[in-house]
């Protein structure tokens, strides 16, 4: 990838308004983009879970529209951000179609571009921990509650893009297993990674 992501196509409102858990393999080995006025930091997507709706036990919407949730019903491409044990943010991305829920959280990347950034706002020094895990990868990149309900097709801030040639991308094998950290749907294999990357949590 280029340093300067000129290579780099920010994916529209489409790709995301397709089936969650296909949306969540494809979007491993996308890249994470935040931009800040200190720099521009940038991961691979290393790691992903999909959660679906009124049919998926462990999916906030599982219940329906609750004020946190609502979101999930909106436009594909919509950022999910949700404060989580009262000290952690979680980045989601919406799925499907308008007011269909789904959502995809992004629980790992592997650090690409501006790594001493993501150290100073981690405070820590060891690459392997940056953002190996969803509550790691958000302090890293500066996300919190308020990119709620944010448009990451926009390519503003905070936008999720990839490489423009397809010759340049890489591949890899793509691994599958239920979901972690949770205790409902634990039948359901919709947690997706990247095999054999030391960043996956």
């Amino acid at each position: 990838m280029a340093k300067d992501g000129a290579r780099l196509t920010i994916l529209p409102c489409s790709f995301y308004a397709r089936d969650t858990k296909l949306v969540a393999k494809e979007l491993l080995g996308k890249f994470l983009v935040r931009i800040l006025p200190e720099g521009k930091l940038v991961g691979k997507i290393v790691e992903t879970e999909a959660y679906y709706g009124v049919g998926d036990p462990a999916s906030h919407s599982f219940r329906g529209k609750t004020r946190r949730s609502s979101v999930m019903w909106e436009k594909p491409g919509t950022a999910y951000v949700y404060f989580t044990y009262g000290m952690h943010f979680l980045l989601n991305v919406v799925t499907e179609k308008k007011d269909v829920p789904g959502a995809v959280l992004i629980r790992a990347v592997e650090p690409v571009e501006g790594i001493e950034i993501m150290k100073k706002n981690r405070e820590k020094e060891n690459l392997r921990e940056l953002t190996r895990g969803p509550a790691r990868l958000t302090q890293a990149f500066a996300i919190d509650g308020s990119f709620n309900r944010y448009d990451l097709t926009k390519g503003e801030a905070l936008f999720i893009a990839e490489e423009k040639e397809e010759k340049e991308k890489q591949s890899f094998e793509i691994g599958r297993t239920a979901r972690r950290g949770i205790r409902k749907g634990l039948d359901k294999k919709l947690r997706f990674f990247i095999k054999g990357n030391p960043f996956v949590s």
